[in-house]
C-alpha cells in the first residue's frame, strides 16, 4: 500500500476523481472528506463506506492503536489518500474540505490506559485542530463522541439530555473527560465561530477489525472461547451493555453527516438491546460452541452498571435504528475472530460452530 521510510517522510496515497460531487455552476469535483483515525476499527469502516459512496477520502492516522492493515485493501481505491500525521499537532490539507470527521483517539479501556496523557491530548489538542480545519475549510465537522460521557450514569437509559456521573481523576477519567473536553470545545466553535457541528455518542460497538486484545468484553470473550480458556466475567456479571454492529453504526454516522441542518447536533448511536455481561457469555459460548468455563474476577474502579442508549431522538431525526440483531453480529463476526486467533495461536479448536458469511456493505438510506 506504501512505503515505509526511514527518513521520516510522508507517505500518501495520491487520490484519484470521483463522486457525489460539489459545483459552482463552472465546475463539479468530489466532495471531499478527512477522517482523523481513520485506520482505526470504525475509522477503516467510515473509510470504506463513503468511498462506496464515491466520496474522496483522505485518512489522518498516527497509528498509535490501529493499524495500516485496516486500510491495505483500500490503497488501490481511487479518491483514497493515507496521510500519516499526529492530529495533536495542526493540521494543513490543501485544497477544498467539506467533511472533517474526528476519530481519532484510543478507544479501549486498554489502550487509553496505557496511553492516558496521548488520551488527553488528542481529546483536547486533536480535537482544536480539527476544528480549526473544518473552520478554515468551511466545513461540516462531526466529533466520534462516547457514551462514556454519561460516566456510571443512574439514569437509564441514557438520554442525550443526561449530564453523567462521571470521577474526574479515577483511572478513567482521562478517556471520559477528554470527549467531555472535546464536545466542549465542539460547541465552542458551533456559537463561537459558526461551525456546523455533528456531535454521535457511540455505545459499544463491534466488528471486523477489532483487536483480539484491546480489552473490550467481546474480542476478550471471542478470544478466550476460540481458545479453549474461561471467560473472564469482572463483578458478578450484572453489569450491562448494549452492543451495536459496526455497519449499523456507520450508516447512522452517514446519515448524521448528511443531514442538512445548521444547528449543533447531539445524538445516541447504539443498539438498545442490553445484555448483562455474564448473558452475553453464555452467549458467546452457544455461537462459538466452546466448552471453556466463566470464571469471576473483582470488578475494576469505576466500570459502568448500565450501559443503554435513549435512541428515540435519533430514530426522529434520522430514521436510523439498527437492524443487526446481537445473535445475527455474533455469528457474523465470528470467521473474523476465529482467523485472528488463529493468526496468533496457529491452532484454533473447532468447535462445530455454524460459520456465517460476513454481512454485505449497508446500503444508503440518503
Amino acid at each position: 500500500m506504501s512505503k515505509n521510510s526511514d527518513n521520516g517522510e510522508i507517505r500518501i496515497f495520491r487520490p484519484g476523481a470521483c463522486a457525489p460531487v460539489r459545483g459552482n455552476g463552472k465546475r463539479r469535483t468530489p466532495a471531499r472528506a478527512v477522517i482523523t483515525g481513520g485506520a482505526g476499527f470504525v475509522g477503516s469502516h467510515l473509510c470504506e463506506r463513503l468511498l462506496a459512496e464515491g466520496y474522496e477520502v483522505l485518512c489522518l492516522d498516527n497509528l498509535l492503536t490501529s493499524s495500516e492493515k485496516n486500510i491495505a485493501h483500500l490503497g488501490s481505491e481511487p479518491g483514497f489518500a493515507y496521510i500519516p500525521h499526529d492530529v495533536t499537532r495542526p493540521i494543513f490539507i490543501q485544497g477544498p474540505v467539506d467533511y472533517v470527521l474526528h476519530f481519532a483517539s484510543p478507544a479501549s479501556p486498554q489502550d487509553y490506559l496505557e496511553h492516558p496523557i496521548a488520551t488527553l491530548k488528542v481529546g483536547s489538542l486533536g480535537t482544536h485542530n480539527a476544528l480549526g480545519l473544518a473552520r478554515t475549510k468551511g466545513a461540516t465537522f462531526l466529533l466520534a463522541s462516547t457514551s462514556e460521557v454519561y460516566g456510571d450514569p443512574e439514569v437509564h437509559p441514557q438520554p442525550e439530555s443526561y449530564w453523567g456521573k462521571v470521577n474526574p481523576v479515577g483511572p478513567r477519567s482521562v478517556y471520559d473527560e477528554a470527549k467531555r473536553y472535546a464536545e466542549a470545545v465542539t460547541l465552542a466553535y458551533a456559537r463561537t465561530h459558526g461551525v456546523r457541528v455533528r456531535v454521535p455518542r457511540i455505545f459499544n460497538t463491534y466488528g471486523r477489525r477489532m483487536r483480539l486484545n484491546d480489552g473490550r468484553v467481546l474480542p476478550n470473550f471471542m478470544s478466550q472461547a476460540l481458545q479453549g480458556e474461561p471467560l473472564t466475567v469482572h463483578g458478578d456479571g450484572s453489569q450491562t451493555r448494549s452492543l451495536c454492529y459496526v455497519s449499523d453504526l456507520v450508516e447512522g454516522i452517514f446519515r448524521l453527516m448528511l443531514l442538512d441542518r445548521d444547528e449543533p447536533i447531539i445524538v445516541n448511536l447504539g443498539n438498545p438491546e442490553e445484555v448483562t455481561v455474564r448473558d452475553l457469555a453464555v452467549e458467546i459460548l452457544e455461537v462459538t460452541g466452546s466448552s471453556s468455563a466463566i470464571v469471576y474476577r473483582p470488578l475494576p474502579e469505576d466500570d459502568p452498571r448500565q450501559r443503554r442508549p435513549d435512541t428515540r431522538l435519533v430514530q426522529r431525526i434520522l430514521g436510523w435504528s439498527p437492524k443487526v440483531s446481537r445473535r445475527e453480529g455474533l455469528r457474523m463476526v465470528l470467521p473474523y475472530f476465529r482467523e485472528a486467533v488463529r493468526a496468533v495461536s496457529k491452532e484454533v479448536p473447532d468447535f462445530g460452530a455454524e460459520i456465517v458469511p460476513a454481512m454485505p456493505a449497508a446500503a444508503s438510506a440518503l
